[in-house]
């Protein structure tokens, strides 16, 4: 039992980590919300539609199917499946480790325990706690089947590569490299065994193309909010080594963003990345492996560069595992013990001390965005029967499993929609490709007739005296007043940098709140989160429109 103490302590604190302020009550954000939809569509009736609209692979959303199946659908239960995979990770990151030696397990399944990054995503309905979980098991067996090549090793080497496959959709780039890895290390050897290898990630592929076509090609305004710069490359270490998360969605162009924060960033980060370099030093099999990381990473900049992805931290998960086991190698090959426990106790007490303590910790983190929201706010807003609901950019499928439309019209503006409104005879493909250049007029013009007109047909002519309209805003993306939409709109450089859809909700916002104005009545507001609310009604006094 002794011999299994030091784990078992380590999986406790994991467990702890992960638990604590689980129960998010702002609900599940759109991402969130969205792995909750696809799973919850019943598989002869939208289930594979819907995995095809999105941009992952289908196993997540299987993996959450079959827990909703037996447990329920509660918000709770969702992120609890997420815990589930990130305690075993903590299991697999030590079994990897052990790979080197006992001490290393333990370091591996400590630094795995309270990192958090992997504490924030085992807290999110989403497939990156599952995801790294494979990877962390590629990487077992991948360095189990270069010390012990043997049928089991490669034939789970082959199970957790593919699987990564089935998750994430860019994780050919990481399995890609990780297989060139094992082919270098083995193919002398066991070439038959390399090629079966390779030809069995090859079929599975092929078994996939009609899924990954169709994700790939599949156009959404998703993924056009964010532009690569040097900075998020240091974020990718700081997220994965300090418990300072930036780069979760979108992440400042200056590195040293909050100097109050830089400690907690910078020691830890310093430290694994000493013990990475250190790690390196003499070891072949080691340079390999980060020639894995770099490769990976590499390609996802030059994606970046040229707009196909945005650079998160979360998008390159897949070699994660790999820095931990090259930290904690590095750092178990200290040689001096003071040296070697003063890092460790140093690491540990800046990583577990600000999940405690800071109020913007990884479990503490509130979801700005999450749905939950908005509608504890529509139901404070008093709608009576008939009244309107104006949603913009989410469509109201985004909050049905919080609220009930049903007694109220609903009008939605949303990202998949918005051409019509801003326009005649524009289509989604041509917002896609020349959106810029189509809406620059509409966006730097103080009036727009069309959009009026729009807004009369839908809204204002529809209200008789005493009803009522909200007008729901998402603030992170609709941000910009008409002062600053002007200056935009004026200067080519800031114009040409700026994310479409930050200026085409922003735009919607402040031409929907000017008609609202001009014809009705302000009589409730409410902001809270990443949330605004506003309820019009239409008095005697208004405005004939």
């Amino acid at each position: 039992m002794k011999k299994y103490a030091g784990i078992f302590v380590i999986v406790i604190l994991g467990i702890i980590l992960r638990l604590i302020f689980i129960d998010k009550p702002d609900g599940l954000w759109n991402d969130e919300y969205v792995s909750w939809m696809i799973a919850a569509a019943p598989f002869n009736n939208g289930f594979i539609s819907a995995v095809k609209s999105q941009c992952h692979m289908p196993f997540y959303y299987l993996y959450l199917k079959f827990f909703m199946t037996l447990f329920g659908q509660s918000d709770l239960l969702l992120r609890l499946t997420s815990v589930f995979a990130g305690i075993l990770s903590i299991i697999a990151m030590y079994f990897t480790g052990k790979e080197k030696d006992e001490k290393t397990g333990l370091v591996c399944a400590s630094l795995t325990a309270i990192s958090s990054f992997l504490i924030y995503y085992s807290q999110e309905v989403r497939l990156y706690s599952v995801l790294f979980l494979f990877s962390a098991l590629s990487l077992l067996y991948t360095l189990r089947c270069i010390k012990n090549p043997v049928k089991k090793n490669f034939v789970l080497c082959a199970l957790f590569n593919f699987l990564i496959l089935f998750t994430h959709t860019i994780g050919f780039v990481f399995v890609f490299f990780n297989l060139i890895f094992l082919s270098i290390n083995l193919y002398n050897q066991f070439k038959k065994v390399i090629i079966t290898v390779w030809l069995t990630i090859f079929a599975g592929g092929i078994i996939l193309s009609p899924l990954i076509l169709k994700i790939l090609t599949t156009q959404s305004f998703s993924q056009w909010w964010g532009h690569f710069s040097i900075s998020k490359l240091g974020f990718l270490f700081t997220d994965y080594f300090s418990p300072v998360l930036t780069n979760l969605t979108n992440a400042p162009d200056k590195f040293l963003y909050a100097p109050k924060l830089a400690f907690f960033m910078l020691v830890p980060t310093l430290i694994a990345a000493g013990c990475i370099i250190k790690s390196l030093i003499k070891n072949k099999l080691n340079i390999e492996l980060f020639a894995v990381f770099a490769g990976t990473v590499l390609v996802l900049i030059t994606a970046s560069l040229t707009g196909k992805l945005v650079f998160i931290t979360k998008y390159s998960i897949e070699i994660y595992p790999i820095l931990i086991f090259l930290a904690c190698s590095g750092l178990t090959s200290i040689n001096n013990k003071i040296i070697k426990n003063t890092l460790i106790i140093i690491y540990c007490l800046i990583s577990v001390g600000y999940i405690i303590l800071h109020p913007y910790s990884a479990p503490k983190m509130r979801r700005a965005e999450g749905h939950k929201i908005m509608t504890d706010i529509l139901t404070r807003m008093d709608l009576k029967k008939d009244d309107i609901i104006l949603l913009e950019y989410y469509p109201q499928t985004r909050f049905q499993k919080y609220f009930d439309f049903s007694p109220y019209r609903v009008v939605e503006i949303h990202k998949g929609n918005f051409p019509m409104y801003l326009s005649p005879a524009q289509t989604y493909e041509d917002a896609y490709k020349n959106g810029k250049t189509i809406y620059k007029s509409v966006f730097s013009s103080n009036r727009n007739t069309y959009f009026e007109g729009m807004l009369n047909n839908q809204i204002f002519n529809q209200l008789k005296n005493g009803q009522s309209v909200v007008m729901v805003v998402l603030n992170s993306v609709s941000f910009y007043s008409p002062q600053s939409m002007e200056k935009i709109t004026s200067d080519e450089n800031l114009y040409n940098k700026e994310p479409l859809l930050f200026l085409v909700f922003s735009y919607v916002k402040n031409q929907t709140f000017a008609e609202m104005l001009e014809k009705l009545a302000i009589v409730k507001f409410e902001q809270k989160g990443n949330w605004t609310l506003i309820k019009f009604t239409k008095l005697n006094n208004n405005k004939e429109n």
